[in-house]
């Protein structure tokens, strides 16, 4: 794969520090953007020794915008913008605030709205680029009831990306849109999670970050408009969508409400 200019938000850690890595690996020039300074600069440095940091907070449009004018500046184009950062949240439905919800959706789902009203346009008016959203399995199957308002953000982002894709294919179709779909992965995400997070039950398959991130570079290699990164959950989406209410009836509970 030739080089490209490969912008990724919510680089200081966890999926999106092991993807600046190996992209910087394979020659990439990545600019990756965090509201963790030390972090992110640290990320930076072990990429490759053009990656280039940007201190930002995506929940502030003006700020992705920013990160979108320092990647340009800095190498002349962006050739992909992979929409990563993202938060987590405990709370059920009957227990959620308007605070909640609020937070979820900036972070979560408006912050990528951001990265792709910035970035499009400079990929329409080039011809071609790839944007890549990270949403969640927990956004198409509600298998974890206790992330009610991260899994509606992730729905909404979902929804957002097919819409995005649709209105580029006939004007624009050499600026492609995909959407992956990770599930449980084994970094500090759960730890961070507003309010905790209750433990899984033994046997839920795991990704590491590095297996998510190697999925994530061969989407960039070969676009697509969806990813799963752990291929059995499309089946699992499948077997859902057929009969969402056996499904849901057969589900294992955890984390269930004191």
């Amino acid at each position: 794969m030739e080089p490209k200019v490969i912008v990724i938000t919510g680089a200081s850690g966890g999926i999106g520090a092991a993807l600046a890595k190996q992209l910087g690996k394979q020659g990439h020039h990545v600019v990756g953007a965090a509201r963790s300074e030390e972090p992110l600069r640290l990320v930076m440095r072990e990429t490759a020794h053009d990656a280039h940091a940007v201190i930002a907070d995506v929940t502030r449009r003006v700020d992705v915008e920013r990160v979108r004018d320092e990647a340009i500046r800095t190498f002349g184009r962006v050739d992909v913008w992979v929409n990563n950062a993202g938060q987590g949240m405990t709370r059920r439905v009957l227990e959620l605030r308007d605070e909640d919800i609020d937070q979820m959706i900036s972070v979560n789902l408006k912050s990528a709205l951001y990265g792709m009203q910035a970035i499009v346009p400079h990929f329409q008016e080039r011809g071609e680029g790839h944007l890549v959203n990270v949403s969640s399995m927990l956004g198409r199957v509600p298998s974890a009831p206790f992330r009610a308002a991260y899994s509606a953000s992730k729905a909404a982002l979902n929804v957002l990306t097919s819409n995005l894709r649709m209105d580029l294919r006939a004007t624009h179709p050499k600026v492609t849109v995909s959407l992956v779909l990770p599930g449980v992965v084994s970094t500090d995400f759960h730890k961070n999670a507003a309010f905790g997070t209750p433990p899984l039950p033994p046997g839920v398959p795991s990704q590491t970050a590095d297996e998510v991130a190697s999925a994530i570079v061969s989407l960039i290699e070969s676009p697509a408009a969806e990813l799963y990164t752990n291929p059995p959950l499309a089946g699992m989406v499948r077997k859902y969508f057929e009969d969402v209410g056996a499904f849901e009836a057969a589900m294992p509970s955890f984390g269930q409400p004191r």
